[in-house]
Parts: structure tokens; C-alpha cells; sequence
């Protein structure tokens, strides 16, 4: 048996494909000799002649030969001739004629094997491009590349919009090309999370929105409703049907999908165990751009140590190990770092997983946090410190302190006046920590101890600092509270932390060129938050149900009227009034079920909304979230995808493994 193995290049990404002549089948039988022609009989005595002797018969035609068969069949990862999948093409004679190439008949074996990656010096980096979900997901892009392909190419010249540039496609071959040339033309790229942003939150934000502008509402569009290309992403984890944040954005980061509450690491990890984090480590999109020459930063509302920031840097076998006080001692003495030392120490750690590697670290961190960073000890508190001690770590390190004196060039802020002070064009390197944990719900900014920025002014510090670099930049900015506020059970929360992503986003559009910056703007995850009723046409989002036709509340079959917005479990009902701090729900013990709500206004910031299923804090939800992006690359968002595609278009867009790829060999 004649067995050999082929490589083609394409495979990985654009499918397998090969190209096989069948055997040839075998050859017709020899045809039978003419039987030889009787003698003449003897001539008698004066009698006549004698009859001639018959002819002899024709010999049978031969049997046709057997005909050749070809089989072909898929090969999964893992398999030992081909060990990133392929396909195995097996041929031979159907010497039995029953139209089955039979093991007995099989005469060659060819293997078209998709190819294993080998040319890079970090055993992390293999272990991702080998990965099953990095392998399936970079297909899922070829897939949405060919969508786009069959959407734009035509028989006949014609002019169509990529990202607000015209171009002209002919036929598909011309979009092929067209599509290939995008590849690698972004200089910048923004990764934009609105945490439990889930596609109910953008909705009603929407609508609110709308309403406050004057209008009925439905109509209008938040600013990543108007980008061009958008899709749908599947959230769940390797092992959750509902996820969580840290292996979500683990997915975005590093395009493999990964366990709930792990960061940066593949699912072999077990969560909690430090001696599992070695080997199963990911390299994420943040970490590729700073190999490639790129200056990158991080920007959340959350604590910059919570999980989705976290992801975007650091690897951990758990989550909530944002300072030394969260771990337990034997992951200490096992050598796992917490979190908050990671990010301080990004530099060193990445330079040291390769050889010869020399960066500059990240340039912009902007969030909250400031506890996991500073050491149990009241001295090192900051000036708007909210508790008596604000720091809780326990090994007596000040990573603040440590981080100034490893970065002489740097800016450390904490408060709006020392952001506001921050020149971007010459400050290399800024690091900003505005709150003790989480920075502050959007409508309760202003009751912030010494002021803290929005979410849209740290995007626009974070991009006039990061664009300074010629080689462009990579930026993830997160709006971590949209999720605080519906695990609080509160909407109206949500949808204003939601208003100030969507202000985030448009600022970002404002100050970048579609031509070569990628904006990408998802979530991690939904919450079980629901748009409920039969409302009339602009009846206020927040407020009570109104039929159409009708002017007073709708009531249920209990008599009572029920809100638009409600959720599925959580503390339920509250009546807070002007209490702009979504937290303050915790304060007291579930109140779920129907209220009656009739005197209650329910569009105060203080209104919490009923719900069914008691539970100490609203979960999040299974359904698949939305991908809206604009510049280049943002073509191949469509359909729906799994999650760890994101990465994926990140990386066609500005080809950040190829860069990272030629600095490390």
C-alpha cells in the first residue's frame, strides 16, 4: 500500500481541499479467435466434389475489469496520520462489483492533512493555534468570509460600500481578492464590552435613549446600532450552558473557548488549582499586539483586576484571586501570582515566556480596584479613601509604589482632577485607579468622593495616549457596572451605564478612521432581563404597561399593574426612590413576587423591578449576545458565531499573530 502525506496551507482556514485522479479500472477481456475453417472433403472416384466443414465459432468477448472507487473521509484532531485533522482519501479496484471499496480492496491511501503550527519558539503560542475551538473558529471566519464573497460578488462590474470605502467587485474571484487585501490593514484595533450588555439591555436602552431626546423612542439608534456589519455570538462555556465573564472574554482574548471562573488559561485547567495553570496558558490578542511593536490599554468601570480586564493580561487558575489576601496559601507557595501583581508586572512575565523578547508594557490603565494594589495599612491609603483601611493585601507590597518606580515616565492618577491634568501628548504611560473596588454606577458618578471620569473621557484619554505610537495600538475598554446593576435587579442602572458605552463608542468612532481602525463592540454575556407586555407605541421604557388605545396602566389577572422591564430572579422589588446606587439593594433581603405598584413610580432611579425567583442576586442568561463592528475586518462579523470568533476577526484584521510570529522566531 503506496501511504504519503500532504500539507496544504489553505486547509486550516479555508476548508480541505485536494485533488485526486481516480485508478484507472481495468482493462476489457481479449476477445475470442475465429474458429478455423473446415477442409475441403476428398474428391470421390468420377463422383462430385465433397462439402466444405463448417466454420468454427467465435471465442467469447472478455469481462469488463473492475471499476476504481475512491472513498473519502474526514479525520478529527488528534488523529495519528494527520494530528490537526484532514481528510483520508483511500482507492481501489471494486474487484467484487458490489460498488463498496472494501478494506481488502483498498490499493492506495493519501492524506490531505491540515497543518499542525511549528514555526513558533513559545510553547503557549502552539498550544493556542493548535487548539480545537482556535482551529473551528478560524473556520467560522473563512465561513463569514465567503458569506461576504457571495453577498458582494457579481457577473458584471458593480460598486458596493466596504466600511464606508467604495470599491468595485466583479464576479466572486474579485471579492476573494478584495477580501484577502483587508487582511492586516488595520493599524488599530478597539475592543469594546459592555458587560451582561445582552441584546434585551441594548433594546431598552435604546428606547430610553430615544425618550430622553424627545422622541417616542423605538426608532432611535444607540451609536453602535448604526455600525455596519453585525452578528450574533454564542456565550456559553466549555463547561457552563450560562456563562460567566472570565471565560468569555478568555474566548474574545485568545480565540479558544475555555471553563467558567479561569483567566487566560484552556479548559484542562481545574479551577482553584495552581499546579494546573502550567502548560494550559493562552496567549491573548493584548499580548500579540504588544509583541508586534503596538501599544495597547485597558479602560472598565469594574475593578481592573475583575475578571473581563483581567483576561485581557493576566492567566489564573481562579478568578478571584485579584490580590495575594484572595488566594489561598497553597497556590502562594506554589508560585501562582495574584492578579493585581500580573498587571504591574506584565512586562517582565511576557518578555520572560520568550526568548530574546523585549517590550514596553502596557501603556493605559485606567479603572478601579485601587484595594487589590495597595497593603493592608491605613498609611497607604489614597486621599479619597472610602474604608479606614483601603488596601487589602496581606504580603505588605505597594504594587502602586512599585509600579511608579519601574516606570519613571509614567502618570499615576486617582481622582477627575488629576485625570483631567494628564497631557496626552506627552504623557507615555498612564495608570489610573479611581475607586477603592468598582468605579462608580454612571447615574451615581457625581456622588463620587473626588470625582472620577466617564467611561467616554477615559476612552478618548486612553486613544490620543495610545495613537501617539506609529505602529497603532490595541485597546479593550469595558463597561463593567451595566452588569452590576442587573445582578442589583435594577434597570435603570443598567440602561445608563448602557448610554454612557454607547457615548464610549461614538467618541472612539469620532477620533479614529474606518480605514484602518477595527471597532468591535459586544458582550460577554445577557442577563434575564425582559422586555414584557403589550406597551403602546413611545410609552416610557421604565414606566408601567400601557395597551394601545389606552391611557391608564394595564393590570394583570391579580388587578394589580406590572412594569414593561422585569426580571426573571434575583432581590426583586424595591422602591428606593432618588438612590442612584444600584448596590443599595443588597442592603435588604429578597422581596420577589407580585407587588402592587400602582401608586409607585417606577422610573425613579431608585425603582428596583419585581421578580419571580427569589435569589440573593440576578443571574446572568444562556442566549446568545450581539456583534456590531465597522472598519476593516468588520465584514466577517456575521451570522452567528461562537464567541472565540471575535478573536479571530481581530486577528485577520490586524494580522497580530503573523507580526507577533516574526519577532519571536
Amino acid at each position: 500500500m503506496n501511504l504519503f502525506k500532504l500539507s496544504i496551507i489553505a486547509i486550516a482556514v479555508a476548508g480541505l481541499s485536494g485533488c485526486f485522479l481516480e485508478g484507472d479500472d481495468g482493462s476489457d477481456g481479449v476477445d475470442g479467435v475465429n474458429g478455423v475453417d473446415g477442409a475441403d472433403g476428398s474428391d470421390g472416384a468420377d463422383g462430385s466434389d465433397g462439402n466444405d466443414g463448417a466454420d468454427g465459432s467465435d471465442g467469447q468477448d472478455g469481462s469488463n475489469g473492475a471499476n476504481s472507487l475512491t472513498v473519502q473521509t474526514s479525520l478529527e484532531v488528534g488523529n495519528e496520520n494527520c494530528p490537526n485533522s484532514g481528510v483520508r482519501f483511500d482507492s481501489g479496484l471494486d474487484t467484487n462489483g458490489d460498488g463498496v471499496l472494501g478494506d481488502d480492496e483498498i490499493t492506495d491511501t493519501n492524506y490531505v492533512c491540515a497543518p499542525g503550527v511549528s514555526q513558533v519558539a513559545t510553547g503557549e503560542l502552539l498550544t493556542s493555534l493548535n487548539n480545537d475551538w482556535f482551529v473551528s473558529a478560524q473556520a467560522e471566519v473563512e465561513n463569514n468570509k465567503q458569506v461576504w464573497m457571495q453577498a458582494t460578488g457579481t457577473s458584471t462590474v458593480s460598486t458596493t460600500s466596504v466600511n464606508n470605502v467604495s470599491v468595485q467587485a466583479v464576479a466572486t474571484d474579485d471579492a476573494q481578492a478584495l477580501a484577502e487585501s483587508l487582511r492586516g490593514t488595520a493599524k488599530n484595533v478597539i475592543l469594546f464590552v459592555g458587560d451582561g450588555m445582552g441584546i434585551s439591555t441594548v433594546t431598552a436602552a435604546r428606547i430610553l435613549e430615544g425618550q430622553m431626546n424627545g422622541l417616542d423612542g423605538e426608532e432611535y439608534q444607540l451609536s453602535f446600532d448604526k455600525f455596519p456589519f453585525s452578528g450574533l455570538s454564542k456565550t456559553y462555556n466549555v463547561d457552563a450552558q450560562t456563562p460567566d465573564s472570565a471565560g468569555t472574554m478568555t474566548a474574545m482574548m485568545s480565540g479558544i473557548k475555555t471553563d467558567v471562573g479561569v483567566i487566560g488559561v484552556d479548559e484542562d485547567i481545574e479551577r482553584g488549582e495552581c499546579s494546573t495553570v502550567s502548560g494550559n496558558e493562552l496567549v491573548t490578542a493584548l499580548e500579540l499586539a504588544e509583541i508586534a511593536g503596538k501599544s495597547t490599554g485597558i479602560v472598565s468601570t469594574a475593578r481592573i483586576t475583575h475578571a473581563t480586564p483581567a483576561a485581557t493580561y493576566a492567566k489564573s487558575a481562579d478568578r478571584n484571586w485579584e490580590d495575594i489576601s484572595d488566594m489561598p496559601e497553597d497556590a502562594v507557595t506554589a508560585g501562582c501570582e495574584d492578579i493585581a501583581d500580573q498587571l504591574v508586572n506584565f512586562e517582565s512575565n511576557l518578555e520572560a515566556s520568550y526568548t530574546g523578547l523585549d517590550i514596553d508594557g502596557i501603556e493605559v490603565v485606567m479603572g478601579g480596584g485601587r484595594r487589590h494594589f495597595l497593603p493592608n495599612d491605613a498609611s497607604a491609603n489614597s486621599p479619597d479613601a472610602a474604608s479606614s483601611t483601603e488596601g487589602d493585601r496581606t504580603d505588605g507590597r505597594n504594587l502602586v509604589t512599585e509600579w511608579q518606580s519601574m516606570y519613571t515616565n509614567g502618570v499615576y492618577v486617582y481622582d477627575q482632577s488629576g485625570f483631567d491634568g494628564v497631557d496626552t501628548e506627552t504623557t507615555e504611560r498612564l495608570f489610573g485607579l479611581f475607586n477603592e473596588s468598582h468605579m462608580q454606577y454612571e447615574a451615581d458618578r457625581g456622588n463620587d468622593i473626588a470625582g472620577e471620569p466617564s467611561i467616554a473621557e477615559m476612552t478618548e484619554t486612553a486613544i490620543n495616549i495610545l495613537d501617539n505610537n506609529d505602529e497603532g495600538f490595541f485597546l479593550m475598554v469595558e463597561s463593567g457596572r451595566i452588569d452590576h446593576a442587573h445582578h442589583a435587579g435594577n434597570a435603570y442602572g443598567a440602561l445608563h451605564d448602557t448610554m454612557a458605552f454607547a457615548e464610549a463608542v461614538a467618541k472612539a468612532d469620532e477620533l479614529t478612521d474606518d480605514s484602518d481602525t477595527l471597532i468591535i463592540v459586544t458582550a460577554d454575556h445577557g442577563h434575564v432581563f425582559t422586555i414584557a407586555g403589550y406597551p403602546k407605541r413611545g410609552n416610557p421604557i421604565l414606566g408601567k404597561v400601557v395597551n394601545v388605545g389606552e391611557e391608564d396602566a394595564a393590570t394583570a389577572s391579580d388587578g394589580t399593574p406590572y412594569t414593561t422591564l422585569g426580571y426573571t430572579n434575583g432581590l426583586g422589588y424595591r422602591n428606593l426612590g432618588d438612590e442612584t446606587n444600584s448596590d443599595a439593594s443588597y442592603l435588604e433581603a429578597a422581596d420577589t413576587g407580585r407587588k402592587d405598584i400602582t401608586d409607585v413610580d417606577t422610573t425613579t432611579p431608585g425603582y428596583h423591578q419585581e421578580a419571580l425567583i427569589p435569589l440573593g442576586s440576578e443571574t446572568h442568561s444562556g442566549e446568545d449576545v450581539g456583534i456590531y463592528a465597522k472598519g476593516p475586518g468588520a465584514f466577517l462579523v456575521n451570522g452567528t458565531n461562537e464567541q472565540s470568533v471575535i478573536f479571530h476577526v481581530m486577528d485577520f484584521a490586524a494580522d497580530f499573530v503573523s507580526d507577533a510570529d516574526s519577532v519571536v522566531e
